[in-house]
């Protein structure tokens, strides 16, 4: 596909796959240099790049209609990947979300908006998006994803509420959240981090 980087084990070999989507200013290349630290040396690894290295122009706490039409792109962009990964016979509980800051944000906007029984969800500082969680943009059920939600206390980005908002919403629609609020981490991801998600969601 366009604009995705693979890498990890080949897509006709892999049993799981992992998208990784990447940061506000971060590239497709960043965010899968993460998967020398995660048990993921079985998973075909898959990571799309934004253009200008930027998802949507303003914060994910912005009216969504003030980041269209990047936003909407984004999300499709991440559709995307999930259709092509279906194309190669990979199920929906044999993919697995990862994302940082945007990236992030993006994840847990489009796996709410698709829930499923995907294999798993990792969120590294984010939240839904928008300048209020409105629960209409929301379908589906998760029939118990793990997913994996954590950042700081306090965030410049990504408000404590908002991460609670989100954790609240994933579970009402069938998610097995763990949320961890760090004590002044600051907006980056952690050795603490990558231990919990390593046991919690790349356990095997």
């Amino acid at each position: 596909m366009k604009n995705i980087i693979e890498s990890g084990k080949s897509l006709d070999q892999a049993e799981k796959v992992l998208i990784m989507i990447h940061g506000r200013g971060g590239t497709a290349e960043d965010i899968l240099s993460m998967a020398a630290h995660l048990n993921v040396s079985g998973y075909a690894l898959v990571a799309p790049q934004a253009d200008g290295n930027s998802w949507y122009p303003y914060s994910f706490l912005a009216p969504r209609e003030e980041n269209e039409p990047a936003l909407s792109n984004a999300l499709k962009t991440i559709n995307d990947t999930v259709l092509y990964l279906e194309s190669k016979g990979f199920s929906k509980a044999q993919i697995y979300f990862l994302g940082f800051s945007q990236g992030a944000c993006l994840t847990l906007d489009y796996v709410a908006a698709n829930a499923a029984g995907y294999g798993g969800v990792v969120a590294f500082t984010g939240g839904v998006i928008g300048a209020q969680l409105d629960h209409r943009n929301y379908h589906g059920e998760f029939d118990g994803t793990p997913v994996f939600i954590g950042s700081s206390d306090p965030d410049v980005h990504v408000p404590v509420s908002r991460v609670k908002e989100s954790t609240v919403l994933l579970e009402g629609m069938g998610a097995n959240v763990t949320e961890i609020i760090y004590e002044n981490m600051g907006h980056t991801i952690s050795h603490a981090e990558i231990a919990q998600v390593n046991k919690l969601i790349f356990k095997d």
